[in-house]
């Protein structure tokens, strides 16, 4: 058997997860996901796979985030026809999700044209809106717990990872001449607490790990916690300073965990009276899809619906999709709630409202998520005093807090329970993928602690038989 996997993107870095699998030949993609974060960098590495998309027969796709699924116009285009492997809801969200990155790039190619001084300097988009289609034709749903052939000898099973509506751990089985290898792709894992989605399910037992780090270093507090935190940062910047409390949040997932916190705060009465603004087209419209797909919420959560049947929206929640009123938002002086994407405050409005609203003292901006290195988010939660908006620099006067319980990822403790059902005396390599140094140096010395070896970090472009 001939089997080995190159690294492509995610690979000593959080974004751009594509990892090619080979066996006898054949060729499987693992996500194709966006490079995001490092401006010309990532443009650069974007346009360059490392690999010929015509000779790829297959993608897995294993869930709509664009550092996972972004590329995949792009793939199409430029000679993949090969099916793409997703669940239904995941097929649902890379439908609103890719459209509305072809129509930023659209909007961002615009925006350079008019001010380059050469236009012929100025670089087409990655993909247009045309090209989402045919990347959306060629999706083909499979269930959680159904298995499938992908190519001659390698088949595959979607388990729930509880990151995100939708998304899936990746399972292989290669098999040749009587050898069989099996490989685990965890994907993003998702959190080990009472939210709205279930717990990630337990993965099929491997002999080779691909493992998401992202926050490898750390451990998430506690539910309750959570929601004291987050009536706190609202209480302290809406009533005592009167300000706005800015919630930079991606789209999918975090918008949709903030919203039903803020709904029980709002039900059990401890939610002060404040307007809140959804400012984000895509936010509501992925909202839409999850509540569409609430059979895939947790039991207890399901239940909740027949005392309350739309957990994401209360009294004083508005959503914003002109983009006339989302400017409104930042004239007002009246305290208020704007959450708005994007989560690294790369894209969108948000970074609208934090050209207005960082000047501010009386503001703060409650980052929920990870925010990459290289990214906007990432200087103002390091304390930068001065950070460029469209060009311009603007003063950070407004506090600056972060709430780590909201991330859609797993802590350190939590990937290792995510692990602990595999035998690690069989399993041969790890592989540590989807992080920074720190979060893999702290998740390979808590799976060394559980008796995983041959753990590595693998380098850009760099090739491993398995």
């Amino acid at each position: 058997m001939s089997l080995s996997i190159t690294f492509h993107g995610a690979a000593g870095m959080v974004t751009g997860s594509k990892h090619l699998v080979e066996l006898n030949g054949r060729r499987v993609l693992l996500d194709c996901g966006m490079f995001q974060g490092e401006g010309r960098d990532s443009d650069k590495k974007n346009r360059h796979f490392g690999f010929d998309p015509r000779s790829v027969d297959a993608v897995i796709l294993s869930h709509a985030h664009i550092d996972h699924s972004g590329l995949l116009p792009r793939l199409v285009d430029e000679g993949f026809a090969g099916p793409i492997y997703a669940t239904p809801a995941t097929i649902d969200l890379c439908s609103i999700m890719l459209e509305d990155s072809a129509m930023i790039q659209e909007m961002d190619h615009e925006r350079d044209l008019r001010h380059a001084r050469k236009k012929n300097k100025v670089l087409d988009p990655l993909y247009t809106r045309e090209d989402v289609g045919p990347a959306l034709q060629a999706m083909v749903p499979m269930t959680y717990g159904q298995e499938f052939e992908v190519v001659p000898g390698l088949r595959c099973t979607f388990t729930d990872a509880g990151h995100i509506l939708g998304s899936a751990a990746v399972n292989l089985v290669a098999q040749d001449d009587g050898h069989i290898r099996r490989v685990l792709f965890t994907g993003d894992v998702g959190r080990y607490v009472e939210r709205i989605l279930p717990e990630p399910q337990p993965p099929l037992p491997a002999d080779v790990i691909i493992c998401e780090s992202t926050y490898g270093y750390k451990v998430h507090p506690s539910l309750p916690e959570a929601e004291e935190e987050l009536r706190r940062h609202v209480y302290n910047t809406c009533v005592e300073k009167r300000g706005k409390l800015i919630i930079p949040a991606f789209s999918v997932g975090k918008t949709q965990e903030v919203l039903y916190t803020l709904n029980t705060l709002s039900n059990e009465g401890h939610l002060p009276r404040v307007p809140v603004y959804v400012d984000s087209p895509l936010a509501i419209d992925a909202t839409e899809v999850v509540r569409d797909h609430h059979e895939l919420f947790r039991e207890s959560v399901q239940a909740e619906l027949k005392q309350d049947p739309d957990l994401f929206s209360f009294r004083g929640v508005e959503f914003v999709q002109n983009s006339e009123r989302s400017k409104q938002l930042d004239h007002r002086q009246e305290p208020c709630i704007v959450i708005s994407a994007s989560g690294m405050m790369e894209a969108g409005r948000i970074r609208h409202h934090l050209r207005h609203a960082l000047s501010n003292e009386r503001n703060t901006v409650l980052a929920v998520g990870f925010c990459a290195p290289g990214t906007l988010g990432h200087a103002i939660i390091e304390g930068a005093e001065v950070v460029h908006i469209f060009g311009e620099p603007v003063r950070v006067k407004a506090d600056v807090e972060r709430m780590s319980f909201y991330s859609a990822h797993a802590d350190r403790n939590e990937l290792v329970r995510y692990l602990s059902g595999q035998d690690a005396d069989t399993v041969e390599r790890v592989f540590l993928v989807h992080g920074i140094p720190i979060a893999f140096e702290g998740l390979e010395a808590a799976l060394r602690g559980q008796g995983f070896r041959n753990i590595s970090v693998p380098k850009q472009g760099q090739r491993e038989l398995i």
